[in-house]
């Protein structure tokens, strides 16, 4: 399948030592959260409006004070993985710096994902109105319960790295990168959504 690219000094009569203002004391999961790190995501979703879904989680995350929205993927089409009775998923990837830390970021994700309407209690692999994964934090190598990180399944997910690569090509998962990953995957299944993506676009512009 062929797809596109897109778009300090301390004063003298200080009696002790300040912090840098770039840094701050760590966060209760032991992140500095003062230091902005890019992050990037994946959003999927087949219930509802997928692209309404995906326009209002990127303004929210676009007016979040600790975000700052960058570069956005196109729209793309998959069949469903992992349980086939279900539509079709619409996937695309983004770009953000963050001066959250992980687990905060990871917090900001599955509100936005309630906020759409999304229900936890069905099936792992069924549908959803909003699904919001973060896919890396910086260098970050996190194995926890609630978190791993690089995400540890999007090396062999087409529908991640297609959108990811459109926007990133270098982006670095772990030694590699999202082109070279993506070039030891097939790609048929992954289908870009010209007028999906036009709407996205859309609706990111004017707001409503």
């Amino acid at each position: 399948m062929a797809f596109r690219r897109s778009a300090a000094s301390r004063s003298p009569c200080a009696s002790r030592p300040r912090p840098s203002p770039r840094h701050s004391p760590p966060s209760a999961s032991g992140w500095t959260s003062a230091v902005r790190t890019e992050a990037a995501l994946g959003l999927g979703g087949n219930l509802g409006d997928p692209v309404a879904a995906f326009a209002t989680a990127l303004r929210e995350l676009r007016e979040h004070p600790e975000v700052r929205l960058g570069r956005t993927s196109s729209v793309y089409r998959t069949a469903p993985w992992g349980l086939a009775d279900q539509p079709d998923f619409a996937n695309m990837a983004a770009l953000i710096e963050t001066t959250l830390d992980p687990v905060a970021l990871l917090e900001l994700c599955a509100r936005l994902e309630k906020e759409s309407g999304r229900e936890r209690a069905g099936e792992r692999w069924g549908p959803r109105t909003l699904d919001i994964d973060i896919l890396t934090f910086g260098h970050a190598d996190i194995d926890r319960p609630t978190l791993r990180l690089p995400h540890p399944r999007m090396a062999s997910r087409a529908f991640v790295l297609v959108p990811l690569t459109e926007i990133s090509p270098d982006h670095p998962i772990g030694a590699e990168t999202a082109s070279t990953l993506l070039a030891g995957l097939t790609t048929d299944d992954v289908r870009l959504d010209e007028a999906g993506t036009a709407r996205l676009r859309t609706l990111l512009a004017d707001g409503s």
